[in-house]
């Protein structure tokens, strides 16, 4: 029996998110055989609307194979070849659905290096980010479910509530804290083992609300780079390239990262030591979907939890520019919610969020009650 989920979850892709047009190219990604259901969906609709898609299925496995054997010419011929085709494309869809996310976790650190700067930084970050419609989703899986602590049935009812919303009614309720953003200078964050400030004057902003990723829900700046000063520590869980991260710690002077700790410290340093830009921010935004409320260990879910912060290591986006440049970029989650040791988001020395809720009235309309 089809599934009437994928089907509504197809058309706001393409109609909400990439606004696919007649005679527009479309690359639709699957990152393993286990998300074909909506591949194909996407597939019939997309013709269905006169454009002209084509799809790309990865194997993890076989990734895994090539990252293993990874050298600067082979990642040079691999970009070569994909960037060729993504320059045809109008839109781009990619789907994960990983059955193993710690695949990736052997690989040597110059290799994922020379993977993420080689192919990924310039294929992804410099061209397709800047020049094409894009939206990323995760897709169900058993170990996608294994990872949220749930069985597959209820992750399912889960993804689709959190990833169907009335994307519509969320943009327009982000007006509002557009706006306030426009206008501050100084940001001063506090949590458990948080005090940190930095400005974002003259930065600007985005809202996210189902355009770009999937599920959605964030307002996005990024810091002036060079203004972060104090400690953050991170509460929420991450996986990054294969290994599993928890307690992030850094301290800040002058925007770069001076000290970084956590239960793998050895692996975050190197990570933050592949370039420059790797220990400056690239990132600061607020969530807001309401049907996100812990961590899933999945940073497409994790950074849009309500009442949730992250502040991103690495590449600003072009839209949001800062300087700051990188091969990497880092949602790091930090939850503001009582249940989650609380916190408080100051905007020129005014209280703007208090334990994960807007308390200016006219900012409530983004709490989660309003947006369901």
């Amino acid at each position: 029996m089809k599934d009437l989920r994928v089907e509504k979850l197809a058309k706001m892709l393409l109609i909400h998110s990439v606004e696919l047009k007649e005679n527009e190219s479309i690359l639709i990604e699957l990152m393993s055989y286990e998300s074909i259901e909506l591949g194909k969906e996407l597939l019939k609709q997309a013709y269905a609307l006169k454009a002209k898609p084509y799809l790309k299925i990865w194997d993890c496995q076989a990734q895994r194979i090539t990252l293993e054997n990874a050298t600067q010419e082979n990642m040079k011929e691999l970009l070569d070849i994909d960037l060729y085709m993504m320059k045809k494309m109008d839109a781009y869809i990619k789907i994960y659905s990983e059955n193993n996310s710690f695949e990736f976790a052997h690989i040597s650190s110059d290799n994922m290096d020379l993977y993420k700067s080689c192919y990924v930084k310039p294929l992804h970050y410099d061209y397709r980010v800047n020049n094409t419609k894009w939206c990323l989703l995760m897709y169900p899986n058993h170990s996608i479910a294994q990872l949220a602590k749930m069985c597959l049935e209820d992750y399912e009812e889960f993804f689709f509530n959190s990833c169907i919303v009335d994307y519509a009614k969320m943009g327009k309720s982000m007006d509002i804290l557009m706006d306030l953003l426009r206008r501050t200078d100084k940001v001063r964050v506090t949590a458990k083992d948080t005090d940190i400030t930095f400005s974002i004057k003259g930065i600007g902003c985005k809202k996210c609300y189902g355009k770009r990723n999937i599920p959605d829900g964030e307002v996005y700046s990024a810091p002036v780079k060079d203004s972060i000063n104090g400690v953050i520590t991170y509460n929420t869980p991450t996986i990054y390239n294969g290994v599993a991260f928890e307690n992030i710690k850094f301290v800040f002077k002058d925007g770069k990262i001076i000290d970084a700790t956590c239960n793998n410290t050895k692996k975050l340093n190197e990570i933050l030591d592949v370039d420059e830009g790797a220990r400056y921010i690239g990132e600061f935004a607020l969530a807001v979907n309401p049907y996100i409320t812990r961590p899933m260990l999945n940073s497409l879910f994790d950074e849009k939890i309500a009442g949730s912060i992250h502040l991103t290591p690495g590449a600003s986006y072009k839209e949001v520019p800062n300087g700051n440049d990188s091969s990497i970029h880092w949602d790091l989650v930090l939850i503001q919610t009582p249940e989650y040791g609380g916190g408080e988001i100051w905007f020129d020395d005014k209280l703007i969020r208090l334990d994960g809720r807007f308390i200016l009235q006219e900012l409530e309309c983004l709490n989660p009650e309003n947006l369901k």
